[in-house]
């Protein structure tokens, strides 16, 4: 959503389209459309569209990043770019994110985390952050709500990959997660310490760093849910967080499987508020409106 009444969708053909959603006869209207935003070759031949892969909106404006390395900054009141990178990657942007009002984060398809400052006129990122040793293609980027050099990042390997963006160019922490791709991650928008990613594997994982656990009424077993933990510190919430401390003596994370004998893939999951939306292969749109019940 770009504001209460419009939706922007990336197409596989490069394009990419406001819709206005007219509440009083539930229908769909184009409000705005980029023809070929993205583009293999040249924006003129009849099949040189290249795959809009990631879109994120910042009402009025719109990041859009493709198969063709390229990235797009509209302004919905504009018919033309305010900003094109033209090669801004060699390889597939595969999601984008906002880290701050001028600033963007990508992820591709050779492992690799960028920060790009749109007030920069260079075409080239600020950072660059990249997992060691195999180069495995990233899917899917998110920044913590309230601590924004922290970024959670999914790929073809399934694992989570958690990073601080003040420090280093390679993750603070790597959780072996999914059994197949992951194609989304997101944390909570108002209660960060709960994560939320969805797998071709067809799991959804709900991570949860949150202190008080050893409190908690022990469902964890209930509806076959599995549960796995991994150790985590505690050490003064406010100051630093959860994902980034690795203490095994504090305390621990708890994982769990929200639709253990789902078989198909979970390609996309949103939060708002105490529901989780997932949508998976089975062509059909799952609300969950108990999250923390």
């Amino acid at each position: 959503f770009l504001d209460q009444e419009r939706i922007v969708v990336a197409s596989s053909t490069g394009t990419v389209t406001v819709f206005r959603h007219h509440q009083n006869n539930q229908t769909l209207s184009v409000n705005q459309r980029w023809e070929k935003a993205h583009y293999h070759v040249d924006q003129d031949t009849s099949c040189g569209g290249a795959a809009c892969t990631g879109v994120i909106c910042n009402n009025p404006e719109i990041v859009t990043v493709g198969e063709d390395g390229r990235i797009n900054l509209f302004r919905a009141d504009q018919k033309d770019a305010v900003r094109t990178i033209d090669n801004a990657d060699s390889s597939t942007l595969h999601a984008v994110t906002f880290l701050r009002t001028t600033e963007i984060l990508t992820v591709n398809s050779i492992g690799q985390l960028k920060i790009w400052d749109l007030r920069q006129q260079r075409n080239e990122p600020s950072q660059i952050f990249s997992l060691t040793g195999d180069r495995v293609p990233l899917h899917c980027v998110d920044r913590h709500p309230n601590q924004q050099h922290i970024v959670a990042t999914g790929g073809q390997d399934g694992m989570l990959s958690i990073w601080d963006i003040r420090q280093g160019t390679i993750p603070v922490s790597l959780l072996n997660a999914h059994e197949a791709e992951m194609w989304e991650v997101h944390f909570h928008p108002s209660n960060p310490d709960h994560l939320f990613t969805c797998s071709e594997d067809g799991s959804l994982w709900h991570w949860d760093t949150s202190t008080d656990i050893s409190e908690k009424p022990s469902f964890l077993h209930q509806g076959g849910r599995s549960t796995t933990y991994f150790s985590h510190n505690a050490i003064n919430q406010s100051v630093v967080s959860a994902w980034l401390s690795n203490d095994p003596a504090k305390d621990r994370m708890e994982i769990t499987n929200l639709i253990p004998n789902q078989t198909l893939s979970v390609n996309s999951l949103d939060i708002l508020g105490p529901c989780l939306v997932y949508g998976t292969d089975a062509e059909a749109i799952y609300v969950n409106r108990q999250l923390f019940a």
